[in-house]
């Protein structure tokens, strides 16, 4: 679907450039996942991407993250192209990604997995001050520092895979279904912790499964259906609007 073709809502606010998605096509073998998706996520803003499943979603962040290669389009980070570039190229830049089921070693203590996230940086004291902002942020983490991973609870889990993502120190965050599978009061407590992530001037592309939580959450977002963007528009005037609210909202 063409950029002119794509139903646009609202006003998008205003950031700086951080990230461009450029007609990405992804395919696994003869299925074509990725039909062209054109998207924009800026400085210090959240992005949501909704969409059914097997819209193109996942596969969108995992474009973006360096996990999956691109057979058309482009991917500019901080002005750079690095479509094509591995995930552990797009780490040093910059760039983050916790993926769905959340990836965390589970023989491996919370600590352990922290400091993997850290194993590109050699600046101990900013490690250990990161290390530090982890467990203000999630405090289960620091009662759970010396606990095996695999032993955690679905929400400490997600808070281990963002913990872990941050301590790269990004200036963007993938997230995949932050809240899948998880209670509504464990979910609540992550998105108020992403708000201060945000807050800090980290810019979230956030994939996610509730449609009125992540377009509450976000600034601008995207809608995808079988591998394109069919809608786009402030996260409130998608919210408001009555085919977004009848197609995912159950309304």
């Amino acid at each position: 679907m063409s950029e002119a073709q794509v139903k646009l809502l609202g006003t998008r606010p205003e950031f700086p450039p951080l990230l461009a998605v450029e007609g990405v096509k992804v395919s696994y073998g003869a299925i074509q996942a990725l039909r062209g998706v054109t998207l924009t996520v800026g400085k210090g803003e959240v992005v949501a991407l909704i969409g059914a499943n097997g819209a193109g979603k996942t596969s969108t962040l995992r474009a973006v993250s360096g996990m999956l290669k691109p057979v058309g389009g482009r991917i500019s980070f901080s002005g750079e192209d690095i479509t094509g570039r591995k995930a552990h190229q797009l780490v040093p830049k910059g760039m983050a990604h916790a993926p769905e089921g959340r990836g965390i070693f589970p023989n491996l203590t919370v600590l352990e997995n922290l400091e993997l996230g850290a194993y590109l940086r050699n600046d101990a004291d900013g490690i250990a001050a990161d290390m530090e902002k982890s467990y203000v942020l999630f405090p289960r983490l620091k009662d759970r520092r010396k606990q095996l991973a695999g032993t955690l609870s679905g929400g400490e889990q997600q808070m281990l895979a963002i913990a872990r993502a941050l301590l790269s120190r990004p200036t963007l965050l993938l997230l995949d279904e932050p809240s899948l599978g998880l209670a509504p009061q464990v979910t609540e407590t992550i998105f108020r912790n992403l708000r201060d992530v945000n807050a800090a001037g980290v810019s979230i592309l956030l994939v996610e499964q509730n449609a009125h939580l992540a377009l509450n959450f976000a600034h601008y977002g995207y809608v995808l259906e079988t591998g394109e963007v069919v809608m786009a528009g402030a996260g409130r005037a998608l919210l408001d609007s009555p085919e977004i609210r009848k197609a995912y909202l159950g309304e």
